[in-house]
């Protein structure tokens, strides 16, 4: 049997923000075994700790969605962390993505995203509104963006919250879109609510997941879409408050902190909280 822990993460609220099942004594699990233990639990990641390669990082780790395993994932990130940490004030992962380094205090943990993100060819319009149940009028003027860092992800910014409630992912529409970015299957669509402030939320039908109540990769690679479409200073750090999960009833906080020079992203962090629901115990497959 192999020890587990729930956490609702990016919230301190129970019951709210995004689930995370947290499997430890990992390192005999095969991939196959870890998928099946991910299918059961059915969250949108579930993440399986590992002895590190380096002992003087906390874990190795590795995160899955119901469907597959990505390099890395914000919430995964952020509520192994805090699990781990035990009064210490900075966590170090060992994520396929590569090192990430998470720093705690007063109960919220900041990761520094593993890989800067980088832009990859956008779907269009029509197809990237149709995929959510939209018309291009419900777009607003700001380009469609796509871009990758470590996972990647379609951004759409819609006209207003009305229009993000309106959203749903729809067939064929979104097998389309997906295809036609190279196999992303993430679609993040957003409202910007103030100047340092924004409302999203993320379909990722292909990976199994409808709907996700928080995001944390997706809001580290949003820095490249805010940097794309005019909303970052040239040089210096812009802090924004972001919203997501509300319209399916688990809304989420996540902090987004970005770092420019010159017109160029050079650093993502995403901060957040968690609070620990649950745990057991689950059969080996």
């Amino acid at each position: 049997m192999l020890d587990f822990h729930i956490y609702d993460v990016f919230t301190d609220t129970p019951f709210t923000g995004n689930p995370l099942a947290i499997v430890e004594g990992a390192d005999g699990l095969t991939t196959a075994q870890m998928q099946t233990i991910a299918r059961q639990f059915n969250l949108s990641e579930t993440i399986f700790v590992q002895t590190p390669d380096d002992p003087t990082h906390n874990a190795k780790v590795r995160i899955f969605f119901p469907t597959a395993e990505i390099p890395f994932a914000g919430h995964p990130t952020i509520g192994c962390a805090l699990h781990l940490a035990n009064g210490a004030s900075e966590v170090t992962l060992e994520e396929v993505a590569g090192l990430v380094p998470v720093t705690l205090a007063n109960g919220t943990a900041e990761f520094t995203a593993p890989k800067l993100p980088e832009a990859r060819p956008a779907p269009d319009r029509a197809i990237t509104a149709a995929a959510m149940g939209l018309a291009t009028s419900d777009l607003a003027d700001t380009p469609i963006g796509h871009f990758e860092g470590g996972p990647s992800f379609v951004y759409a910014e819609v006209k207003d919250l009305e229009t993000l409630a309106r959203a749903w992912p729809q067939e064929p529409a979104f097998g389309q879109m997906s295809k036609a970015a190279n196999g992303t299957g993430g679609l993040y669509a957003y409202v910007r609510t103030g100047p340092d402030s924004a409302q999203a939320r993320m379909f990722d039908p292909p990976a199994g997941i409808m709907e996700d109540p928080a995001t944390g990769s997706a809001t580290a690679i949003f820095a490249a879409q805010l940097n794309a479409t005019g909303h970052l200073p040239a040089t210096g750090t812009t802090t924004l408050s972001l919203k997501q999960g509300v319209e399916m009833g688990r809304p989420s906080g996540l902090r987004l902190s970005i770092d420019t020079e010159n017109g160029q992203i050079t650093a993502t962090r995403v901060a957040g909280r968690a609070v620990k629901i649950a745990h057991g115990q689950i059969r080996v497959p």
